[in-house]
């Protein structure tokens, strides 16, 4: 019963009071806003995704009632995360000349529907709570939350990896996530290993304080951790980390530090767990990674060294004031820092491996931290720097097959069950 009304999407209505009147459209995000910006229009361009906002927008206009809104929203939607996936997987033409591998087509071009969506005007009754639900639904297809398809079978492992947005983009519009890049390259592929085959699925996530805490990733990921054949062998979330290394992180804390989102706003407190959401009562102050950490640092490979990061800052029991740890929290304390530190990578880690434990699920799973992705040393001025360079590129690529390695190695220390 928990699990079904969580997974039940956001109610869409028609007629009633809520309905009694069309709304004239919602002004953009802080996020949408970016998009005039000469830097995500180039990188629409260069990529050939400035087309996807207008054939959604022409669609949408065609649109003459709100069950055929909610389809033409969740195509498009499912179609941008398909395409996305392609280019970067290397089907299909490029439509430009961007690399392939890059992630920031799909963020720009994810907003562009958003925003054509917040200034639709359509030709019938539209409450503005069924605007937002019609804006979830592009969110989640966009993201490939709502066509995650792991197989059945004892034959094959079923992996999880999910991926972030780009984020700090105020300081440099150009800015791309390494572990969204990752998750594009990953969804639906296959990784030979030692003990057999793994089936690997991506999602990824935004960089919003807001989406966290309702729900969005117990809803994404709670279909997959419950008991049946098509139940994940093992999980990790992704996201940038520090310069020039990988973390796996061993413990996760319950404590937003406050830092801005892409939308502008900032959250400091306990970590947030939505209600109808399967939990571990009381909250725990933390919680640890599953992954066989001793065996992803000691044998992936790659340029980048691979670390078993241990620390956090806490307020040890009796305390009042912060203290950093380097060999984990001390019995009784309050987090105030992860390993991962007190951001949304921690608090997807948090959540992730919260959720594991709340419904029992014994299989590896944590967070890995990527290296922070650079631009060349000739093109680190964001105001007069090119979007992409060689060195960027190579160095997106390097950190996606590092990712790669890990994962090998973590499925090939999963138990077959």
């Amino acid at each position: 019963m928990l699990a079904a009304a969580l997974l039940a999407s956001a109610p869409l209505t028609v007629g009633g009071p809520a309905s009694a009147a069309a709304a004239p459209g919602a002004a953009p995000t802080v996020e949408e806003e970016r998009l005039t910006g000469p830097v995500p229009q180039e990188i629409l361009r260069r990529s050939g995704f400035d087309e996807v906002a207008p054939a959604f927008a022409r669609a949408l206009a065609g649109a003459r009632s709100l069950p055929e809104a909610r389809q033409v929203a969740t195509d498009h939607g499912r179609r941008l995360w398909r395409r996305a996936v392609d280019r970067v997987q290397g089907r299909g033409p490029a439509g430009g000349d961007l690399s392939r591998d890059d992630d920031r087509p799909l963020y720009w071009a994810r907003l562009g529907m958003t925003r054509a969506l917040r200034a639709w005007q359509p030709s019938f009754r539209l409450a503005e709570r069924d605007r937002a639900a019609l804006v979830a639904v592009v969110e989640r297809g966009s993201r490939g939350q709502d066509s995650v398809e792991l197989p059945e079978g004892r034959g094959v492992r079923r992996v999880l990896v999910t991926g972030f947005d780009p984020f700090q983009l105020d300081s440099d519009a150009r800015r791309s996530n390494p572990s969204g890049a990752a998750a594009l390259a990953l969804d639906g592929t296959t990784i030979t290993t030692a003990s057999g085959p793994a089936r690997v699925e991506a999602v990824v996530f935004p960089v919003r304080w807001t989406d966290f805490a309702e729900g969005t990733v117990e809803r994404t990921l709670l279909p997959h951790f419950l008991p049946g054949p098509r139940r994940v062998d093992l999980f990790t979330t992704i996201s940038q980390g520090r310069p020039g290394r990988f973390d796996v992180e061993r413990t996760n804390g319950a404590w937003r530090g406050g830092s801005p989102d892409n939308a502008g706003l900032s959250r400091t407190g306990t970590v947030p767990v939505p209600r109808d959401v399967p939990t571990v009562h009381p909250q725990p102050q933390w919680t640890t990674t599953s992954l066989p950490y001793a065996a992803i640092t000691a044998a992936a490979t790659g340029p980048f060294p691979v670390h078993d990061n241990t620390a956090v800052t806490e307020i040890p029991a009796g305390g009042t004031d912060p203290v950093d740890r380097e060999d984990g929290p001390t019995p009784g304390s309050t987090a105030r820092a992860g390993g991962g530190g007190d951001y949304l990578s921690n608090e997807i880690a948090y959540r992730a491996t919260l959720l594991r434990d709340a419904v029992g699920l014994h299989v590896p799973g944590g967070h890995l931290h990527t290296p922070v992705l650079r631009f060349a040393g000739d093109n680190t001025d964001p105001a007069t720097g090119r979007v992409t360079d060689p060195e960027f590129v190579r160095n997106r690529e390097a950190i996606t097959a590092q990712i790669r390695s890990v994962l090998t190695v973590a499925v090939e220390n999963t138990p077959q069950r």
